[in-house]
């Protein structure tokens, strides 16, 4: 996968263009330019082949965590994933990634009646519910239980997405997508 800077207007321009949930960057403009996987591309386009498509300028602040968490439905690795878990999973990774506090924070006031739903470590999930299969949370120091159905798991993500002060649109969105 390569990555190519576009202007925040372009960027938005491709982004607006997405007819489904996890439609990727690569498939967007290849719908816009007509252009079929295998096709010969200018020799200007073959020595920068867009995979991947990022914005230029990265400020720090809430648009910001809103575009990456754009960005992260649009993206190849989300549209690959084929169960639910896995792309609960993945969601986990970035909110944790954009802002580690407020996720912290969130988790941390996340409970259901019998079970704890994050710890720092498998043990304590395991000690605190039966068959609740936790799985690491990737790049982050938590630990998660995986054995509830998709709509605790929308449930879970809505909880910390909203505590983070993510819009409630986007946080559906989200849900929608598990």
């Amino acid at each position: 996968m390569k990555t190519i800077e576009v202007d925040e207007d372009l960027y938005r321009y491709i982004a607006s263009h997405t007819q489904h949930i996890g439609e990727s960057a690569s498939d967007i403009l290849r719908r816009m330019l007509k252009f079929t996987p295998g096709q010969a591309a200018p020799v200007a386009a073959v020595s920068r082949p867009a995979e991947s498509i990022a914005p230029k300028e990265t400020r720090k602040g809430p648009q910001d965590r809103v575009r990456a968490v754009r960005e992260l439905l649009l993206s190849d690795e989300y549209a690959e994933q084929k169960k639910a878990v896995n792309r609960f999973m993945l969601i986990l990774s970035t909110l944790y990634r954009l802002d580690p506090q407020a996720f912290s924070d969130a988790s941390a006031s996340l409970q259901g009646r019998t079970r704890v739903y994050f710890a720092g470590d498998e043990q304590t999930l395991l000690q605190n519910g039966t068959h609740t299969k936790p799985k690491h949370v990737p790049g982050t120091p938590y630990w998660v239980i995986t054995n509830t159905n998709t709509g605790r798991k929308c449930s879970m993500v809505e909880h910390i997405m909203l505590a983070m002060q993510f819009p409630a649109e986007l946080t559906e969105k989200v849900c929608g997508t598990i």
